[in-house]
C-alpha cells in the first residue's frame, strides 16, 4: 500500500512484531517535510506497563509495516521505569 497522505494512517492500530496489540496512530511528527516519528495512544494493559502513560512516540525506523495496520519494533517500546525504592533516613 502506497500512502498519499498522513491522514490516511490516523487511526490505524498498531501491533508489536510479536503480534501484542500496542494502540492506534494518533498523529505524525514530521522534520523537514519527512516523517521523523509517530504518536500513538496506548490501549488496554499497555497503559500500566509504561507508568500509567497514555502515548509514546515512536521513531519512524522501527516501523517495519504500514498498510492496513502498523507493525513496530518490539524494541522501540520504552521501558517501564523500575519503581524508585524507599531509602531509610539514617539522620
Amino acid at each position: 500500500m502506497r500512502i498519499k497522505k498522513i491522514s490516511d494512517v490516523l487511526g490505524k492500530r498498531v501491533y508489536t512484531d510479536s503480534g501484542d496489540y500496542f494502540g492506534e496512530i494518533e498523529e505524525a511528527n514530521l522534520y523537514e517535510n519527512k516523517i521523523d516519528g509517530w504518536r500513538i495512544r496506548l490501549v488496554g494493559g499497555v497503559t500500566s506497563l509504561l507508568g500509567g502513560a497514555r502515548g509514546v512516540i515512536i521513531p519512524h525506523q522501527y516501523v517495519k509495516a504500514i498498510s492496513d495496520i502498523f507493525i513496530i519494533n518490539k524494541a522501540a517500546l520504552p521501558s517501564p521505569e523500575p519503581e524508585m525504592e524507599e531509602v531509610a533516613d539514617l539522620s
